[in-house]
């Protein structure tokens, strides 16, 4: 009787977790037409530390960002590895000064992404690519940010396409411009 319970309990905590990562189609399309989606144009913001910020518009957008390929290349650890390679116009946007707009996916307890979806049809799902996502290093102190919040950033980009363990994409000394509370 106990190897009975033992299975409900284990296919219960196993259909909670496929339930909480897996959305349908057209529930993600709700999902993100429900919240007000506001692009980053020009204009002047202001921050979460009351500056007045111009942000010129998106200098970056997600179907951008899609635009990759995938090379398989040799890895000293892992052996046969898929590496990105960055089209031509992100190449040129390296360490350039963008603005880039997405929702918030915490990664611990002090660090968060920036994705083109919400958390329930996020990278880590199994619902998209790691090009759907960016690492973000805040300029100063890390606000507190909460899940599938919808911010625009303004930062210095950054692209990865040699470290397997990192991001494929980041955002360096980012300031919310827009969506902070």
């Amino acid at each position: 009787m106990r190897k009975k319970s033992i299975v409900v309990i284990a296919l219960t905590a196993l259909l909670l977790v496929l339930e909480y990562c897996y959305t349908p189609e057209k529930a993600q399309h709700n999902v993100t037409t429900d919240i007000k989606v506001e692009k980053a144009g020009f204009g002047r913001f202001t921050n979460n530390r009351n500056t007045t910020v111009l942000v010129n518009p998106d200098t970056l957008t997600w179907k951008l960002l899609g635009d990759i390929k995938y090379v398989k290349k040799q890895h000293k650890t892992y052996g046969e590895v898929m590496f990105p390679q960055v089209n031509a116009k992100l190449k040129l946007t390296n360490k350039k000064r963008i603005v880039m707009s997405g929702f918030i996916i915490p990664i611990d307890n002090k660090s968060y992404a920036l994705s083109k979806n919400v958390f329930a049809s996020c990278f880590f799902c199994g619902k998209s690519g790691p090009e759907t996502i960016m690492g973000i290093k805040f300029k100063g102190e890390t606000p507190k940010l909460k899940t599938d919040q919808y911010v625009t950033l303004e930062g210095n980009f950054r692209y990865n396409d040699a470290d397997v363990e990192d991001w494929v994409y980041h955002v360096d000394d980012a300031v919310i411009v827009k969506g902070a509370k």
